[in-house]
């Protein structure tokens, strides 16, 4: 058990990082209730860390807390029993755990200020499952409420063993990656709260889908590490001590966020380049240098500027991108406050963008999760879909909207179409609605329906309300809910404030009847053209008809064009008939009728017609069958022709990865 005299110690030196850095953060920018200070000690050869945290919990609500809950992230790499080894079968990413690398933590002092022991009454909860093995969220009962409006400061020493990496967080080789590796408190969230109808605690286990919740503060965190290991952190270098013993003690301050994450390796080539007001550090293996640098940096500056001028400032001063080794291929693709981790391979052509899609996307979790601090575990459409739809806004919009994510032999695929590939060409696109739990998706479905249907549904409300309308909309969200913590009626709301503002009743009071048929249902867009024909008007015929003049008018046709709906979504759609002087008509029809026939009485012939010409309906899953022609009917020959090139795609994208 640590003494009061070494906690003391920690909370001043906290203190003293705050008074030295209050010209880098002079205004809070968040609630900043969660406040942690900690030290820790790695071990690079045990691979376990030994730390002390302070933690200092402040009750914002209006309600009376009488116990605390804190997860436990790297409990659920302590056995094959936890939930998310039984959920992810011990596989992530394509990489597996090894049965003798196990982590976990093991909380062995907990107290309040005046020496209160906390720990003697604490259990483990299973909320989600009732797995009783699962010990990844600690409940601690407190021998008094926390009141509205106050503080407690709560000791915790804490030993921790990391895994090797494949899901996240851990070692390889000398290779570390410190994620989720501290005791961390859950969200306290009031009724009515994201539609909560109780108050209560948000603590759920750590599963295999899911990701992360927290509540903003100060991190003020000592990590000692061996000298020659190269290291890197959320926040701001603060100090550096040297030890008699051939350690090096790294003091790190991060503002407003809420998570720490950090990184070691005696590998790491360090870069800086800076951006605004923004240092970009890149910690890259040596063999990447030559292939990656410049691509990272690149695409950093790229989502950067594209997220300043479309949401709003990055509010950070420094942004940290790690480049892993292909053997932690495991810690790659992931996010935390102004922490990225990448992904590069040796050779891999330029055109092949895999490292800037990975860069773009991480960043844009900076601000889907990271600044507006949405729940990934109930809702994970409003961080991983949101950050899936800004990543093809800014890939398509720097690269090509026809390469902005592969431009390799002629070979050309914009970020957009990568996306709604992703979803249309799923084996089972209806497997679940997209507001489920993340952990409650069926079995290989999470990703297409979390990621690539949220940006392909995204893609098509950016179209049917226009761009100006939408743009505003994602800036409101954002701008009115960072630093808190929206839910989906938030977004909605949001949306239909913007819509009714540019288009007044247009598309009906609200949007409602798009997000229930987006987010509720798992039905499929499909419309198509099924009929397009001419035929010559003949003269009147019979008795008491007048038929004067009628050889001296010109030819007429009678024109018929049958779009049908063939699948169960609704959505406005519209239909362009093309004539044969060149003449074209588009006709706009809300797309509910099963059947929608068009007549027109004109001098010249149809020659084709197309449901939704300007693909303002990303969601449709079948494009070949939304055009036909009566002079060539190629509707065969361009289905063929996209199965070709998604096969194409595919490969491209498994040889980048691999």
């Amino acid at each position: 058990m640590r003494s009061r005299i070494q906690y003391l110690l920690v909370g001043l030196t906290a203190l003293s990082i705050a008074v030295s850095s209050q010209d880098i953060f002079p205004t809070p920018l968040s609630p900043r209730n969660a406040n942690y200070a900690i030290e820790v000690t790695l071990d690079v050869e045990k691979k376990t860390l030994d730390g002390r945290e302070v933690l200092e919990w402040r009750n914002i609500s209006k309600d009376r807390v009488d116990e605390l809950q804190f997860h436990l992230y790297l409990n659920a790499f302590k056995n094959s029993e936890s939930t998310f080894m039984k959920e992810s079968r011990g596989q992530s990413r394509g990489v597996s755990a090894a049965d003798s690398e196990w982590g976990w933590t093991n909380v062995t002092s907990m107290t309040l200020a005046d020496g209160t022991d906390l720990l003697a009454g604490a259990s483990f909860i299973q909320p989600d499952d009732g797995n009783v093995k699962d010990q990844t969220v600690l409940r601690v009962p407190l021998p008094k409420p926390v009141r509205p409006g106050e503080a407690i400061k709560v000791m915790i020493d804490f030993k921790a063993r990391l895994p090797r990496v494949f899901a996240r967080t851990g070692f390889a080789g000398n290779y570390f990656l410190v994620g989720q590796w501290f005791p961390k408190i859950g969200v306290w969230e009031s009724a009515g709260m994201r539609g909560r109808a109780t108050a209560g605690w948000n603590c759920h286990q750590f599963h295999s889908n899911s990701e992360f919740y927290a509540d903003y503060g100060v991190y003020d965190v000592q990590m000692t590490v061996p000298k020659g290991f190269v290291l890197g952190a959320t926040g701001l270098l603060q100090n550096l001590k040297e030890h008699a013993n051939g350690t090096i003690t790294h003091t790190y301050r991060a503002e407003d966020v809420h998570d720490f994450v950090w990184t070691c390796s005696p590998d790491y080539r360090v870069f800086e380049e800076t951006w605004k007001h923004v240092t970009i550090k890149l910690m890259i293996q040596p063999e990447h240098v030559v292939t990656a640098k410049d691509r990272y940096f690149e695409s950093a500056k790229a989502a950067l500027a594209y997220f300043d001028s479309w949401l709003g400032k990055y509010p950070y001063p420094n942004l940290t991108v790690v480049d892993p080794p292909i053997y932690a291929s495991g810690a790659g693709g992931m996010e935390y406050p102004t922490f990225i981790t990448g992904g590069s391979v040796k050779y891999l052509p330029e055109g092949l963008r895999f490292t800037e899609i990975v860069t773009v996307h991480e960043f844009g979790h900076e601000y889907f999760y990271g600044l507006v601090g949405s729940n990934e575990f109930e809702e994970p459409w409003m961080d991983e879909g949101f950050t899936q739809y800004s990543e093809t806004r800014v890939m398509d919009a720097v690269y090509g909207e026809k390469s902005g994510a592969v431009d390799v032999a002629g070979i050309r695929i914009g970020d957009s179409e990568m996306a709604r590939d992703g979803y249309v060409n799923m084996s089972n696109p209806k497997a679940a609605p997209i507001d489920t739990f993340a952990w409650a998706f069926p079995s290989g479905s999470y990703g297409s329906i979390t990621y690539s249907k949220t940006a392909t549904w995204m893609i098509t409300l950016e179209r049917i309300i226009g761009r100006t309308a939408m743009d505003e909309a994602m800036r409101t969200y954002f701008q009115r809910w960072k630093f808190r913590h929206p839910g989906r009626a938030d977004f909605e709301a949001v949306v239909n404030e913007v819509v009714r503002k540019h288009h007044g009743n247009r598309f009906g009071a609200s949007m409602d009847w798009f997000f229930t048929q987006m987010l509720d249902g798992t039905e499929m867009c499909d419309y198509a053209v099924k009929g397009v024909s001419s035929r010559r008007v003949a003269p009147p015929r019979g008795r008491d008809v007048d038929t004067v003049g009628f050889g001296s008018r010109p030819r007429l046709y009678e024109t018929t064009v049958s779009v049908h709906r063939l699948g169960e979504v609704m959505l406005p759609v519209d239909i362009l008939v093309t004539f044969s002087d060149g003449y074209a008509e588009l006709v706009v029809w809300d797309g509910k009728e099963r059947v929608k026939v068009l007549t027109f009485v004109r001098e010249h012939e149809v020659v084709a017609a197309t449901a939704d010409p300007q693909r303002k309906l990303w969601v449709d899953k079948d494009f070949s069958n939304n055009a036909r022609s009566t002079e060539v009917d190629s509707a065969a020959i361009w289905k063929y022709t996209i199965k070709a090139l998604y096969w194409l795609q595919n490969v491209v994208q498994y040889a980048a990865i691999f």
